[in-house]
């Protein structure tokens, strides 16, 4: 029996959804989107679920252009009896909202923090989620239509830095299995479109806002800017040839949002993370790359200039995660 026979074994009558994590990446459209295909071809038709919002001019592009239907969870009539699939995340995590509905399974490749009992769990860490989605195809013997192709070829781009972070055989495989059906002109597209005018004011905010103690990149981005473009700014910190670890954050809801990124082999990006905001947040992730926040109802307890406090938490801890 195979993964996917594994999932369909456990659906219900009710209607099954797709929940991707909130203000969705290539990874986790791509990844709904292939499964959706799969599941349509064994008979079952589900619906793509995201809460937020695209961050990026490029998402919609995607979506456009590979015929991809996802729905905002504002406009989608959540049911009690709805079967949710949670997939690239996890539940009870910071970036994935509580929908109305059951959830019954989760597909993920970020490593496993959730407290929660799924019926069924697929979880492998790799360089995309988008990887396991593919061997699903590879698996059932089902042929991947030219648009489904395309969505998890560039989702696994995306996800990898271009196959330089977090990359393993497996991913390797997806690429080799994908690039022969995928439309190379439509990636080529969107990866000439990435950058966005309003980007420049985040990258000249982290400009002028850096502070570098040892290896240490750190960057506070005074105003709200979108997840994807807060870890942007995190790579191109990591990117100075005096940083191997870069702390970048901004305004978020009356707290912070966190992106960290990591070039030593073997550290902990995301215990890192989750030890310094400890009592004031949360956070976790990748080895080479983490997520957090500072709750809005705790960010009073770092005083009226928080950015010393933040760099000492983080100063404090970090010995702690390296090899």
């Amino acid at each position: 029996m195979t993964k996917l026979d594994e999932l369909i074994g456990l659906l219900g009558e009710g209607r099954v959804v797709i929940q991707t994590h909130n203000f969705p990446d290539p990874d986790a459209i791509a990844s709904a989107f292939g499964l959706q295909y799969l599941l349509h071809v064994k008979g079952i038709e589900a619906d793509i679920v995201y809460c937020g919002k695209f961050d990026k001019v490029t998402l919609q592009q995607m979506v456009d252009e590979l015929g991809i239907v996802i729905i905002n969870s504002e406009d989608y009539d959540s049911r009690a009896d709805d079967q949710v699939i949670n997939i690239d995340g996890q539940k009870n995590n910071a970036n994935f909202t509580d929908i109305t509905g059951y959830e019954i399974a989760c597909i993920d490749h970020h490593p496993w923090v959730t407290n929660y009992e799924y019926q069924f769990v697929d979880h492998r860490i790799l360089g995309a989620c988008a990887t396991i989605i593919t061997g699903y195809f590879r698996d059932n013997n089902i042929e991947l239509p030219k648009n489904v192709a395309s969505a998890l070829l560039y989702a696994i781009k995306v996800d990898t830095q271009n196959f330089t972070r977090g990359v393993t055989d497996a991913d390797i495989m997806a690429f080799s299995e994908l690039n022969n059906t995928a439309d190379h002109k439509l990636m080529l597209h969107l990866d000439s479109n990435d950058l966005e005018i309003n980007d420049l004011r985040a990258y000249g905010a982290a400009i002028n806002n850096i502070h570098v103690i040892g290896q240490i990149g750190f960057v506070h981005i005074p105003f709200d800017c979108p997840d994807r473009l807060i870890a942007l700014v995190s790579n191109f910190i990591l990117s100075l040839n005096s940083v191997d670890l870069s702390v970048v954050y901004a305004e978020r809801g009356g707290g912070l949002k966190f992106s960290l990124r990591s070039e030593i082999e073997g550290f902990r990006c995301g215990d890192w993370v989750h030890k310094a905001l400890e009592g004031i947040g949360d956070g976790g992730g990748h080895p080479t790359m983490a997520g957090g926040i500072i709750f809005p109802e705790r960010l009073s307890m770092l005083g009226p200039d928080p950015d010393p406090i933040i760099r000492e938490r983080f100063l404090a801890s970090v010995n702690e995660f390296r090899p």
